[in-house]
């Protein structure tokens, strides 16, 4: 899904988001959305990566289907920088099985403290698995947990390899040249009969 973020010199701007949705009829189900965040300026480059659970199951009444829902307004984001996708695509590369040997990565903010694990899974069904714990430090603990199937786990490992020099540096822009002669020197057509 892309959301038009602002309109520069002409062309729009966008925030292109890759989103998986796994509801199910017990409403325990998540979803994800992933944004890419080029490096600019000083800032370093990464992926937002936001996970909600289900809200509602979805239904059918009279007739009509009410689609499940998520709880976006509780959901957890986080910025998986260099760092945090090198060690992610290792475990979908097949180099490893999980993250720091099932440890996870650990992000603290002013907010909160978050341990992300990422791992291959075989059962009870073949997949790469998302489990997120975040404790605000005012609050309760939240889990998420999110299974990515094969086809879309490789998907995903490509986008992530594709976003890579993005994420690194940026989106290159041609900076054109001040146009200046000074200084320049201009060769001289040389005469054919000419020794030197």
């Amino acid at each position: 899904m892309n959301e038009a973020i602002e309109r520069i010199g002409g062309a729009c701007g966008y925030r292109p988001k890759l989103s998986y949705y796994h509801a199910n009829s017990k409403g325990t189900g998540s979803a994800l959305q992933m944004e890419l965040h080029p490096a600019h300026d000083d800032t370093a480059g990464s992926i937002f990566l936001s996970i909600a659970r289900q809200k509602t199951a979805g239904s059918r009444e009279e007739g009509r289907v009410i689609m499940p829902s998520f709880d976006w307004k509780n959901k957890a984001v986080l910025k998986l920088d260099v760092s945090d996708l090198s060690q992610i695509l290792q475990v979908m590369r097949g180099i490893q099985e999980s993250i720091a040997d099932g440890k996870g990565l650990f992000h603290r903010s002013m907010n909160a403290t978050t341990v992300i694990k990422f791992e291959h899974r075989i059962e009870p069904r073949p997949g790469y698995a998302i489990d997120v714990w975040k404790k605000p430090h005012d609050g309760e603990q939240m889990h998420y947990y999110f299974v990515f199937d094969p086809s879309e786990a490789f998907f995903l490992m490509l986008a992530i390899e594709q976003s890579a020099g993005t994420i690194a540096f940026g989106i290159p822009q041609v900076i054109p040249r001040a146009k200046t002669y000074e200084n320049v020197q201009v060769a001289t057509p040389v005469a054919a009969n000419d020794p030197f």
